[in-house]
């Protein structure tokens, strides 16, 4: 965990470093990977297709993004949704970021001064349904997107820029960057992060939005209720709360999972007897394309 803190350290010390030159290499090579081509670079993603899968009903696909400077395989070994996907029968992607400077990345925004390249991360992920849909029957009202820091942001890079294509999104100690688009239907939302994460600050700070005003541009664009139904529970010696901001547009809802003293991790402590994997997972599960399911 220690390595990861640091590896985000050095994106916030880089974040706001602009470069133009187009990125074309992996900063990792991992094992057991599918490979792409897209705009120029070789892109790498880890496919994990569960043993309930049998091809004779459409699934969904589940995206989930690692932080700055991580790798599939370091990722997976610690958020990991391969039971999840196994006992719920979906197919579970774990992209690769592009190299820069020897970091891996993911660019939230559109093409500009707000990302870490000129990688086409949108277009990458467009890619990636592409080539998996050919080869699996897929049910693509229920393209999901999670990630973690970096990854999160991905996540909501998505639900801002591909919203045509995805229907739910989670980001785990992430926030949303200024860029904004034209999401074209209700997205449901759910956040989880620490009120000590001292990489992306639970209250914002001169780089970051805070967790409240990503979890407030969500309410106001599902037309949510705004007074939130909150409970809580202890785990691990550390308190959980848990907001529910519902009755939006298509019956979605934004939710967020509040660890009292978290830090910047991708979180091990359980709520109401789910890790967070089975969180995000059953959140996610609930809705298409068109909202609640």
């Amino acid at each position: 965990m220690k390595k990861i803190i640091i590896l985000c350290y050095v994106f916030i010390v880089l974040a706001c470093s602009k470069d133009n030159n187009k990125t074309d290499t992996l900063c990792y090579s991992n094992s057991n990977t599918e490979s792409i081509i897209h705009d120029g670079i070789d892109r790498e993603y880890f496919l994990y297709v569960p043993d309930s899968y049998d091809g004779t009903t459409a699934v969904p696909i589940l995206f989930n993004f690692h932080g700055f400077g991580g790798s599939v395989e370091e990722f997976i070994e610690y958020a990991d949704l391969r039971s999840v996907a196994e006992t719920n029968t979906f197919i579970l992607v774990y992209p690769q970021g592009s190299c820069l400077e020897g970091s891996s990345h993911w660019n939230p925004c559109p093409n500009g001064p707000d990302n870490k390249s000129e990688a086409d991360d949108f277009g990458f992920v467009e890619a990636m349904i592409n080539q998996i849909s050919s080869e699996y029957y897929i049910d693509l009202d229920r393209v999901y997107a999670g990630g973690y820091s970096n990854g999160g942001m991905m996540a909501y890079g998505l639900a801002n820029y591909k919203s045509d294509l995805i229907a739910a999104v989670a980001s785990v100690s992430g926030t949303m960057l200024n860029c904004t688009g034209s999401t074209n239907h209700p997205m449901p939302v759910v956040h989880l992060h620490g009120t000590s994460d001292d990489v992306v600050s639970y209250n914002g700070s001169t780089d970051w939005n805070s967790v409240q005003s990503t979890l407030d541009y969500w309410i106001n664009f599902n037309n949510t209720t705004t007074i939130p139904t909150v409970n809580s529970e202890n785990s691990g010696g550390i308190s959980i709360e848990h907001y529910i901001y519902g009755q939006g547009e298509n019956s979605v809802s934004v939710e967020h999972y509040k660890y009292i003293g978290g830090e910047h991790e991708w979180f091990n402590e359980t709520y109401q007897g789910q890790n967070t994997a089975e969180l995000i997972w059953n959140f996610m599960s609930k809705y298409d394309l068109d909202g609640l399911r």
